[in-house]
C-alpha cells in the first residue's frame, strides 16, 4: 500500500508539471533606461496587459546602466533562466552593437525578438540661448568653436549616427560625455552643448530648445520643419527602434503569450494617443520581419564605421 501510495503521488506530481502553463509566476519586462521615456511607457502598457490576460504579476524593471547604455540590463536577462519570465525591452544597439563591443554574455548574441514595436522621434537638439539654431549653422560654429556632445553611449547607434553626421558635414565634436538621461535639465546646465536624444524627453521645454536634425527616414510630425539625417546625408538611413527580447532558449507558448499581450496593448487607445501626442511610431513587426531589420540595421551601421574610419 505504501508503495502504491507513493507511486501514486509521483504521478500526481507529474500530472500537475505537465499541467503547469506559462505563466504561472511573475514575470519582469527589463527596461535598461531610467522611467518616463517612450521605451519605458510602452512597456509599461505591455506588462499592464500581460497582467490582465494571465492574472500574474507583471512590472517593469528599471536597470539603467550608469553611462554604460542599455548593456548592463541586456547582461541581465541573457544571464537569466531562459523561461520567459524577464523579457528584455531593448533598443537597437543590443542585438547590432552588443555583440561586438567584448561582454561575453552578449556574444554571440543570446536573443531572439518578440517583435520590434516603436521607432523613436530621436533628434539632435540644443538650447535656444546657443550661438546656432539649425543644424548648419552649428556646422560653422563647429568649425571654428568647442562644442561638447551629450548622448546616451559612445558606442550606441544613434550617437555614431551623430558622430558620422559631423564628420560628413565638415565638423567634430570637441569633447563627449554619456547620461543616463538627457532632458531639459540636461541642456539647461550647460554641461554639453549639444544633446542627442527622443523627442519625449524635451517636450515639456520644447520652447526653449532649438531642434536641429532628426534621425530617421521620416521628418517627425511635431517638429515638422526639422530636417532628417538623411536629408543631410543619404548614407545615414538608421531608423532607431525598440523591441521586446528573450534568450533563444525561450519556449515557443511564452514567446505566444508575450506576443499576444503586446499586440493588445500597443493597439488600445492609449498607445494611439501617446503616438500622437510624441511623434513616434508605435506599430508591431513580427519576429521575421523584426530580424531582416536587424541585419538591414548592421549594414547601415557599418556604413557609419566606414564614414568614422572605425
Amino acid at each position: 500500500m505504501k508503495k502504491f501510495m507513493a507511486t501514486a503521488a509521483a504521478m500526481a506530481l507529474s500530472a500537475s508539471a505537465v499541467l503547469a502553463e506559462y505563466p504561472e509566476k511573475p514575470v519582469s519586462f527589463v527596461v535598461p533606461w531610467p522611467p518616463g521615456d517612450l521605451e519605458d511607457v510602452l512597456t509599461r502598457l505591455i506588462a499592464d496587459e500581460f497582467q490582465a490576460m494571465y492574472g500574474v504579476p507583471a512590472a517593469v524593471v528599471n536597470k539603467p546602466g550608469g553611462g554604460g547604455g542599455p548593456f548592463p540590463g541586456a547582461v541581465e536577462v541573457a544571464t537569466a533562466p531562459a523561461d520567459g519570465y524577464t523579457v528584455g525591452s531593448f533598443v537597437i544597439g543590443v542585438p547590432v552593437i552588443g555583440p561586438d563591443i567584448g561582454i561575453p554574455e552578449l556574444n554571440p548574441n543570446p536573443f531572439d525578438p518578440i517583435g520590434i514595436f516603436l521607432t523613436y522621434p530621436f533628434v539632435i537638439a540644443s538650447s535656444k540661448d546657443a550661438p546656432f539654431s539649425t543644424w548648419a549653422e552649428l556646422v560653422e560654429h563647429g568649425k571654428e568653436n568647442d562644442v561638447a556632445l551629450g548622448h546616451f553611449g559612445s558606442v550606441l547607434p544613434p550617437t555614431q549616427v551623430t558622430f558620422a553626421a559631423a564628420v560628413s558635414s565638415g565638423f567634430d565634436f570637441a569633447s563627449e560625455a554619456a547620461f543616463d538621461a538627457l532632458d531639459c535639465n540636461t541642456l539647461a546646465s550647460g554641461d554639453v552643448d549639444v544633446i542627442n536624444t527622443t523627442l519625449q524627453l524635451i517636450l515639456p521645454c520644447l520652447d526653449q530648445v532649438n531642434v536641429l536634425a532628426s534621425i530617421g527616414g521620416e521628418r517627425i510630425s511635431l517638429v515638422p520643419d526639422t530636417p532628417t539625417i538623411v536629408e543631410l546625408n543619404p548614407d545615414l538611413p538608421l531608423a532607431l527602434w525598440n523591441g521586446l527580447f528573450v534568450h533563444k532558449d525561450t519556449p515557443a507558448d511564452a514567446r505566444e503569450k508575450i506576443t499576444a499581450a503586446a499586440q493588445k496593448a500597443l493597439s488600445s487607445d492609449k498607445a494611439k494617443q501617446l503616438a500622437e501626442e510624441t511623434g513616434a511610431l508605435i506599430y508591431w513587426q513580427d519576429p521575421d520581419a523584426s530580424n531582416a531589420q536587424i541585419e538591414q540595421d548592421k549594414a547601415s551601421f557599418a556604413k557609419i564605421e566606414e564614414i568614422l574610419g572605425e
